[in-house]
């Protein structure tokens, strides 16, 4: 046995066997919470769903329910190997549901061989489910199946290998006919295969604008013409007159090949007669109809996609139906339409166009990746799939009067889309939103010649959040704009080495710094650095707020920034803030960043600070200084003293605000063990502002829970400078520059 299958089998056998569970949502840990899941509160749910049926959208969970349907009839590279043996692949399915579109799945593999036991099957589950994913299933069966399924049922039911493959493989076919500046009318297309999957492919292609007449179709015996005897009427479509041809010869001067066949169908030959910058959709499993690197040296001028993850332009399902049925579920539709698989396709050709997010290129190894014959349909973990797709897919459901549920505010239903792939967004939207609301604040950005920046400033001028301006060469960085594929319009561009502001700045800072050993001439020689720069323009209030970084050092910001603008007005320290976003709450921790071991008068500033930041996202704050002592466990160790002192600091300058301390960390975040053994304790429930009574333990804390726990980290923010300055870390990424951006947006307009 190979290594690789060894490691595949450990895989699914693991610790427990299989891939899935099922998980609760809510809680079964008390009595009452068992009469409330069971009898007799479950007695509510059900009447009230007898009494109307779509009720059991609302009380069960039937709308975020879909069944993965398989008779293993035909098993992806592996045939008819029966209902059990092809269970691995419909977990995996359920998987990846889950994974992309937080759906949740049952999958059925059920003993079936004919079309009518399928459906008799199906419909006899049908009322448990949302909606219905037809799997491996073989032609043609799989059309009757699918055909009569949809006629019967209510909910949405999809043949993934049919629509999957059509949907992903149509994008991919928008953006080749745009790269080689053809017109979809005129393209002549070869297909190699014409069972369900490539049946699905010519019907969508047509939908989108190809001529059937313009597609030729083989099957293992040829050209389909219309004198073929006992044609099935899902070939008969797209039949020809005679005479029967080879696939080489149809290949003669057509502008693209669509295989969905079997492997090394094609030699070099056969693509060399095709037009100039051809596309070839070589997707047999696993090995395509002509070897990647064969078509690439044959032709290489052709666009060339395949069904594998290791060459360009994966054609890979899982585009496709997680985010298909999230938007069909979401406005609970009653079928999947053409119109919708049409919308889901040209969404994804719109995203491949898009620049690509960071965590995309980390996740593939990558340092670039852009629109080009290279990159013609979007990564399988590009997280904005899901943000493209199903919200094109409800609105076309709508249109098209399958939607019970027509989404209002498409809008408002992206944003809710965006909790599931960023948690930082749920944060940072009400930010969004306010700075969009009022005039647009003028923030610099000090490394305006870094391509991250550069992307970031094109999002923060898409999503009106604010005026980026970007600090650096014009020169270089009008170049990496353009390297970057970045617009520029909307954008200031200062260089500081030959502003206008130079010299009055150049003034400005040597009267406030000369009685600190500063030169004027040193002053001019600090100001080529922009983080100086850019500080000094928000002293002087020709731009709002400054943000620093990424590829610089934190503390290259914060002392420029100290030095020229000083400390805000009844402030005494400066600190550091992260935002933790975990899946059920939000908590900011403060100081993980600046301070390295604080006094109990600096702890207490780090308190108050913190309290803002939270008070700026729209929380209010529960505040927990935190010790390795709950409330005088150890009375006389000074390292608790201090944190005492400080609580009380904070009590006197803030009455009104939630405080206590000193608290051990699972005590604060945990309010039962509060209310059962500290009653007498301030906080009304978990704290979500927690004080750390030295930078390395505030440190080591939020490395460890943004590693292990999977929480999203938004910051370091900074509090208690005399103006808007915030710096991204070194390794920061494009959403880390805009979300950082956006907040110091908003410290701008709260100052007065």
């Amino acid at each position: 046995m190979e290594e690789s299958e060894t490691d595949a089998l450990r895989y699914h056998a693991g610790a427990r066997p299989g891939k899935l569970e099922v998980v609760p949502t809510k809680p079964l840990s008390t009595q009452r919470d068992l009469s409330l899941a069971y009898t007799p509160g479950v007695a509510e749910a059900c009447m009230a769903i007898h009494r109307s049926p779509h009720e059991a959208f609302r009380y069960t969970a039937k709308g975020n329910l879909v069944a993965v349907v398989t008779n293993g009839t035909a098993v992806l590279g592996l045939g008819d190997i029966g209902p059990v043996a092809g269970k691995p692949v419909m977990e995996g399915k359920a998987n990846l549901f889950k994974k992309f579109a937080d759906i949740d799945v049952f999958d059925l593999e059920l003993d079936a061989s004919t079309a009518d036991e399928i459906v008799a099957a199906v419909k006899a589950v049908a009322p448990t489910f949302g909606g219905i994913n037809l799997e491996d299933i073989k032609a043609p069966e799989c059309f009757e199946v699918e055909r009569r399924l949809q006629a019967e049922l209510d909910i949405p039911v999809f043949h993934d290998d049919q629509h999957g493959t059509a949907i992903i493989s149509a994008a991919a076919l928008l953006n080749a006919v745009d790269l080689t500046e053809r017109r979809i009318e005129d393209v002549r297309i070869v297909f190699s295969g014409a069972g369900a999957a490539a049946m699905a492919c010519a019907r969508l292609y047509v939908s989108l604008g190809v001529r059937r007449e313009h597609i030729k179709m083989f099957d293992s015996r040829g050209l389909i013409t219309q004198d073929r005897p006992a044609l099935h009427p899902e070939k008969a479509a797209f039949a020809h007159e005679g005479p029967a041809r080879t696939l080489q010869e149809a290949l003669d001067g057509a502008d693209g090949f669509v295989g969905l066949s079997v492997a090394n169908l094609l030699g070099p030959e056969m693509v060399q007669g095709m037009a100039a910058r051809p596309f070839i959709f070589a997707m047999a499993n696993p090995d395509p109809e002509i070897p990647y690197a064969v078509a690439k040296q044959a032709r290489p001028d052709a666009v060339i996609a395949t069904g594998r993850s290791d060459h360009p332009n994966q054609v890979n399902n899982v585009l496709g139906f997680p985010f298909v049925f999230r938007g069909a579920l979401d406005c609970r539709a009653k079928k999947i339409t053409e119109e919708m698989k049409v919308a889901a396709t040209r969404a994804l050709a719109s995203l491949a166009k898009a620049d690509v997010p960071d965590e995309v290129l980390r996740a593939y190894g990558i340092e670039h990746l852009a629109f080009g014959p290279d990159y013609i349909i979007p990564k399988p973990f590009d997280p904005r799939v899901l943000l493209y797709v199903a919200p094109a897919v409800a609105e076309a459901a709508q249109i098209s009067g399958v939607a019970r549920e027509p989404i209002a505010d498409l809008d408002a239903y992206r944003e809710s889309l965006h909790l599931l792939v960023e948690r930082a967004r749920g944060l940072i939207t009400p930010q969004i939103r306010r700075a969009r609301a009022n005039p647009p604040r003028r923030i610099a950005l000090s490394e305006g010649t870094n391509p991250t920046v550069l992307r970031a400033a094109q999002i923060l001028v898409q999503e009106r959040i604010c005026t980026p301006v970007l600090l650096g060469a014009e020169a270089q960085i009008r170049a990496q704009a353009q390297a970057a594929r970045v617009d520029l319009r909307g954008m200031e561009i200062v260089d500081n080495a030959s502003s206008e502001h130079l010299d009055a700045l150049t003034d400005a800072l040597w009267r406030a710094r000369h009685r600190k050993g500063t030169t004027r001439m040193a002053a001019r020689a600090m100001l080529l650095d922009p983080t100086y720069f850019g500080a000094m323009l928000v002293k002087q209030g020709l731009c709002d707020g400054l943000v620093g970084g990424p590829g610089r050092p934190y503390s290259d910001t914060l002392r420029p920034a100290l030095q020229v603008l000083g400390l805000a007005p009844d402030c005494n320290r400066v600190s550091g803030v992260y935002a933790m976003l975990f899946k059920d709450r939000q908590v900011f921790f403060g100081d993980c960043t600046v301070n390295v071991s604080p006094d109990a008068d600096t702890l207490a500033e780090i308190a108050l600070n913190t309290a803002q930041v939270a008070e700026r996202f729209g929380q209010a704050p529960r505040v927990a200084l935190l010790s390795y002592s709950d409330f005088g466990q150890h009375r006389r160790d000074t390292a608790v003293d201090r944190v005492r002192r400080a609580t009380q600091l904070v009590r006197e300058r803030r009455p009104e605000l939630e405080v206590d301390g000193e608290m051990q960390a699972d005590t604060a975040v945990n309010h039962a063990k509060v209310s059962k053994d500290f009653p007498f304790s301030h906080l009304t429930g978990p704290a979500n502002v927690l004080i750390f009574p030295d930078l390395t333990s505030g440190n080591i804390a939020y490395k460890l829970l943004g590693t292990l726990s999977n929480a999203e980290v938004l910051g370091p923010l900074l509090e208690g400078i005399a103006g808007p300055v915030n710096a991204v870390t070194m390794d920061g990424g494009v959403t880390d520059v805009v979300n950082v951006a956006t907040y110091t947006a908003n410290q701008a307009l709260d100052v007065r």
